[in-house]
């Protein structure tokens, strides 16, 4: 038990947690997914503007990208399974909830939407590219048509959902600083501690 609480401690100095805010490893991680989530979204929602070899290359960036959100998420869910990487709650009662409920949704949608970009590229019959290093080939060949034109919607409807659902969480944090005036952003905005 003794180990265990070594561990915690010293995870937590290198994570330069000091018990009040998050860890500088849970903001980094928190921030990259934001950056990523509202860069593919972008991506996504405009490459059918630009001509098709212009396409092509916001695609494998797209695709690109997506393998790093997958690994941020997948680091995210580790970090946040390790022991002493919670801080407690500022709010309570309902807003506690619903703060919790929020971050749960975006954490299986974040995992879904994953799962259904690897599953569509795969699906085309490619494999999963990062930036022309490696590509990871998929466990099963071409889908037909139709599963892939579904598997594609279900992606795009995920997303929209991860980015409204995400404009919310972002609008509460502002209404929590500018409004309640307690440290809910401060403690994942570095900008705005103290």
């Amino acid at each position: 038990m003794a180990d265990r609480s070594a561990f915690d401690t010293a995870t937590r100095i290198a994570a330069g947690d000091v018990g009040t805010d998050y860890d500088d490893v849970t903001v980094a991680l928190h921030w990259a997914t934001a950056i990523l989530v509202v860069v593919l979204f972008l991506l996504g929602v405009t490459w059918d503007y630009f001509p098709k070899p212009t396409v092509g290359e916001m695609q494998s960036l797209h695709i690109s990208l997506g393998v790093a959100l997958t690994a941020v998420v997948v680091a995210r869910i580790i970090w946040q399974l390790l022991p002493g990487h919670h801080l407690p709650a500022i709010v309570g009662g309902w807003a506690k909830l619903a703060s919790k409920s929020v971050h749960y949704l975006l954490y299986a949608l974040l995992v879904a939407q994953a799962c259904l970009g690897w599953a569509w590229r795969w699906g085309q019959g490619h494999d999963v590219g990062f930036f022309g290093l490696f590509g990871i080939p998929g466990p099963y060949g071409a889908l037909a048509r139709p599963t892939r034109h579904l598997i594609g919607e279900v992606h795009e409807y995920v997303a929209w959902g991860i980015v409204i659902i995400a404009f919310a969480h972002a609008l509460a944090a502002l209404y929590h600083h500018y409004k309640l005036h307690d440290r809910v952003l401060g403690r994942m905005l570095p900008a705005a501690r103290g």
